[in-house]
Formats: structure tokens, sequence, C-alpha cells
């Protein structure tokens, strides 16, 4: 492996960060603020949580809420929150799905 990835942003810039490097690695690489206010990333045109490790030579966006798919990113995590505590709450081998009357 490599000791380092090269990363291509959306203004056609290239960033260097060490194998290995998360979305957060990069965001925290670029700046503070863009670090706190991140919320996923798109790598090559798919959207990726911030844990994911980055291959080398990808094309990274950093999503923000600024961004317009923002809002589907924080639904579609929320659904996992959701589902999970649900889990977390029925007895295995029940029915997740029967209502509670």
């Amino acid at each position: 492996m490599p000791p380092e990835i090269r990363v291509t942003l959306p203004d056609g810039s290239e960033k260097r960060v060490p194998a290995g490097s998360t979305g957060a690695d990069l965001a925290k690489a670029i700046g503070p603020g863009l670090a706190k206010a991140a919320l996923a990333v798109r790598v090559n045109g798919t959207v990726w949580d911030l844990t994911r490790p980055l291959p080398d030579g990808a094309k990274v966006t950093i999503i923000t809420d600024k961004d317009p798919q923002a809002l589907e990113v924080l639904r579609h995590s929320s659904a996992h929150v959701l589902a999970n505590g649900r889990a977390a709450t029925v007895p295995p081998g029940e029915d997740r799905l029967r209502s509670s009357d």
C-alpha cells in the first residue's frame, strides 16, 4: 500500500492524504470548519459515509448541509438509526412488522 493517496476535489485540485484516510480525515485536512460541517462524501459519484477509507485517485466531494443531496443523506441516516433502535426493542424471534395492538 502506498504511504499516501491522491484525491481530486470538485475544483479540480488534488489533495494528498495518508493511505487509509477516510472522508472525515480528508475534511479535517482541508479545514476544521469543513470537518465540523461534513455529513458524508461523494466518491466517484456515489455517496459514502465519512468513516470509509478513500481509494487512490478518486474524485471526492464533501457533502455539507449546503449540498442539494444533504436532506436525502440525513433522511437515509435517520432511517437507519430508527430501524436499529426499533430492532433493539423487539425480542428475538418476534415479528418486527407486527403492530402493537
